[in-house]
C-alpha cells in the first residue's frame, strides 16, 4: 500500500498549542516523551514519543484549534495504571474508562491546550 510514494516508516503528529515551550514540558513531564528539537524562530519542536519514528511535533500559534482532526492514541499495557499515574499529575480526562468486551478500554485525555489524546489497552487477545 502506498509503496510507490516511498514511505520511510516515519510518522511526525503536528498539533497547534498556545506556548510551545510549556506545552513541550508538559509532554516530557506527563507522558514521558523526549525533546528531539525546538527551533525558535518558527515556533515549532518536535518530541519523540516511545514509539519508534513515531513524533509528536508542536506548532506554536496565538490561537489552537484543537477541535476535530486526527486524536493521537498510545496503546498501553495496563490502562487504569497509565490513567491513574496521568490523573494523579492532574491530566484531566472525560468521563470514565470505555470497556468493549473482547476488544479494547479507551480513555480519553486532554493536554493544557485542549487536543484531545487517548490511551487504549488491546482486549483481543484476553481469555
Amino acid at each position: 500500500m502506498g509503496a510507490s510514494l516511498g514511505y520511510d516508516g516515519g510518522l511526525t503528529c503536528a498539533m497547534e498549542v498556545k506556548d510551545r515551550k510549556a506545552s513541550a514540558q508538559w509532554y516530557v513531564d506527563v507522558l514521558g516523551f523526549k525533546l528531539l528539537y525546538d527551533v525558535e524562530e518558527i515556533g515549532w519542536c518536535e518530541l519523540a514519543t516511545s514509539v519508534e519514528r513515531v513524533n509528536v511535533g508542536l506548532s506554536e500559534v496565538e490561537s489552537p484549534k484543537v477541535k476535530g482532526g486526527a486524536t493521537l492514541t498510545f496503546g498501553v499495557t495496563d490502562i487504569e495504571a497509565a490513567r491513574n499515574e496521568l490523573e494523579a499529575k492532574d491530566v484531566r480526562f472525560d468521563g470514565q474508562t470505555r470497556v468493549y468486551e473482547g476488544m479494547v478500554k479507551l480513555a480519553t485525555f486532554y493536554d493544557p491546550d485542549g487536543n484531545t489524546l487517548m490511551l487504549y489497552q488491546d482486549l483481543s487477545n484476553d481469555s
